[in-house]
């Protein structure tokens, strides 16, 4: 008896598909932006790079971006389409091997929840062409707004003050 109850709770468990995480995949990729552009049109625009990150929602591998150990002042803008994202005085050395931002400039990224990894996840999108980004956590700088926006240095071109 006892198992056939743990093969019962187990069938349970593993026919449990989680609808919401689908229904938050479909909004997320129907969801319209301001710039849209048909798969070809991306890829020849940006790097393969820049086109695996920013348009299949890849990872970059940690520590590989030009711009982590950037301290220049200046805005960090989207690499498809140059929306400002960050300000520099937002950045800071999470040591994860990502640029960090603690906060983003104001109405410039979309979120979504991502479920990739098998827990729910706050995605980050560029909220004039639906780009990804990276993702945002709480563990954060605790004397400014305690966020960390974990963003892919591929998916930003920065753009110096002075320019």
């Amino acid at each position: 008896m006892g198992k056939n109850l743990l093969w019962v709770a187990l069938l349970l468990i593993i026919g449990c598909k989680g609808v919401s995480q689908e229904k938050n995949k479909e909004i997320a990729e129907t969801k319209e932006y301001p710039i849209s552009k048909t798969d070809a049109e991306w890829k020849a625009q940006l790097t393969d790079m820049e086109y695996y990150v920013l348009r299949k929602a890849a990872t970059e591998n940690a520590f590989t971006s030009e711009l982590l150990d950037n301290k220049d002042k200046g805005t960090y803008v989207c690499a498809a389409c140059s929306t400002p994202l960050f300000r520099s005085e937002n950045k800071f050395d999470s040591g994860t091997g990502w640029p960090s931002f603690d906060q983003e400039i104001e109405n410039s990224v979309a979120y979504d929840v991502d479920y990739k990894i098998g827990y729910a996840r706050t995605e980050e999108h560029c909220a004039t062409c639906g780009g990804h980004l990276g993702h945002v956590f709480n563990d954060g700088p605790r004397n400014t707004t305690g966020k960390r926006h974990c963003i892919n240095g591929v998916a930003l071109n920065f753009i110096p003050d002075s320019e």
